[in-house]
């Protein structure tokens, strides 16, 4: 991705996870990249190529930041998955408000419906791998369901500021999966 593209990503996702989706224009992406008029037009000829190049980069941003789950124990997996929450809630929370607005939109949207879903595929078959390597009977429900839990959590503390510890209900359901 050229330097220019990212930085019109990257505002983009600021403009879209601070102030929301109508303020996703091409010309607030170029004034916030501090680009020339019309360079993010460039890149992303219409507004669906713009949310769509935005649900990319912000799945291709999360995928390398937060990585791949490998857990060693249930203790681990409980570890993992609360730094992970803290993470895209706190470090990460502009990038994760962004992605919260861009799920409303695609309930309308196919094309972004489809992007996000690239994200959400790549994010369960790490945790499906690692209910796996801790010998869940059921990986796929497992998965499922401690994705829905963290799902969830993201929303409340992103929409309600809601600082819940989420490791005991991780505890349960990584226990429960185990079992």
């Amino acid at each position: 991705m050229t330097p220019t593209r990212t930085r019109a990503l990257d505002a983009a996702i600021d403009l879209v996870g601070t102030e929301g989706l109508r303020s996703l224009t091409h010309a607030r992406v170029d004034e916030r990249a501090d680009l020339p008029k019309g360079t993010t037009s460039n890149y992303f000829r219409t507004r669906a190529a713009l949310l769509t190049g935005t649900v990319d980069a912000i799945v291709e941003r999360e995928m390398s930041e937060v990585g791949v789950l490998a857990p060693t124990s249930a203790d681990d997996l409980v570890d993992a998955l609360c730094r992970l929450i803290d993470y895209t809630t706190v470090t990460n929370r502009t990038v994760t408000a962004a992605r919260l607005v861009l799920f409303l939109e695609a309930s309308h949207d196919p094309a972004l419906r489809e992007a996000l879903a690239r994200g959400r595929t790549a994010m369960e078959a790490s945790a499906v791998s690692a209910f796996h390597r801790l010998g869940a009977p059921d990986p796929q429900t497992a998965a499922t369901a401690v994705m829905a839990c963290a799902e969830g959590m993201i929303l409340h503390r992103i929409a309600r500021w809601d600082t819940t510890d989420p490791r005991p209900t991780f505890t349960l359901v990584v226990r429960a999966a185990l079992n």
